[in-house]
């Protein structure tokens, strides 16, 4: 009678208790390992970074384990649309033709293009003050292909480095007058050398840099926008922020909580008003 009556609680609390069963499944997320402040190698092992830190205090406010995979990026949409990952954690630009393709949270942080020069160098105001001089940037990276094209416009040369940590070096040698590369990298890297300056922000051309989901699974993509946006407004986003990357302005959306889920204008967009609950 005992064994009948424990499994007979055994199934009705196996039926009543899905969201215990979902709480205790790992999620399995991936980041681009080489990429900091976001992801890059601990010298006492493992990843350390912004990244790692904001989907390990994720996962933990949903009550769930976490697996992150360090890999090359051009790996992770792959394996995500094979199964092998739940979400994307690794930093993903909002674009139209991804919006198609994949779910998206809104926001956590904004990214666009930004100049770094050696401090004591005139600030930039705009691409025509490079005339005749050197940029240096990462080599096969967006930021290579933009300031080429805009080289041959205004007349400054190029100079591609296998690593930003050389073109920062050419900045600061004096073989450089800037490097030309994403604004998070531009914050963490005058935040580790005083003799390296933040400089023009090309912030009219700025994207959403959010979570990535499969297009199938919009209640993983709700519930973790759900977490962040809660992390956003009790400050703890903006902490990880000012940790790894530097001070947040006013209208970072590591503080800003956007309307509906998704980001707005973008395929996948969820308008639907939903009542933010924060334990």
């Amino acid at each position: 009678m005992i064994n009948r009556f424990a499994a007979v609680a055994a199934a009705i609390l196996l039926c009543a208790s899905p969201v215990l069963a979902q709480e205790g499944k790992p999620l399995r997320t991936a980041v681009d390992g080489s990429f900091p402040p976001h992801a890059f190698p601990n010298p006492a092992g493992g990843t350390q970074g912004f990244n790692i830190d904001l989907f390990t205090e994720v996962a933990k406010r949903m009550k769930r384990p976490i697996t992150i995979d360090a890999v090359s990026f051009s790996t992770i949409i792959p394996g995500m649309a094979a199964g092998r990952y739940d979400f994307v954690a690794a930093p993903t630009t909002v674009t139209k033709e991804r919006a198609e393709n994949m779910l998206f949270t809104s926001g956590y942080l904004w990214t666009y293009f930004q100049f770094g020069i050696k401090k004591g160098s005139k600030p930039l105001t705009g691409w025509a003050d490079l005339k005749g001089k050197v940029v240096a940037v990462n080599k096969g990276t967006p930021y290579e292909t933009v300031s080429k094209a805009k080289g041959a416009e205004f007349g400054f040369e190029v100079q591609a480095f296998d690593y930003q940590t050389d073109a920062v070096q050419a900045v600061l040698s004096g073989r450089a007058y800037a490097t030309f590369v994403g604004n998070t990298s531009i914050a963490y890297i005058a935040k580790q050398n005083p003799m390296f300056v933040p400089d023009l922000g090309l912030k009219e051309g700025r994207l959403h840099w959010a979570a990535a989901f499969p297009k199938d699974n919009p209640k993983l993509r709700n519930e973790m926008q759900d977490v962040l946006d809660c992390m956003k407004k009790d400050g703890s986003l903006v902490k990880l922020y000012e940790k790894w990357i530097g001070p947040s302005e006013p209208d970072g959306l590591e503080r800003t909580v956007t309307p509906g889920y998704g980001v707005p204008d973008m395929p996948g967009y969820d308008p639907t008003p939903h009542e933010l609950k924060c334990g």
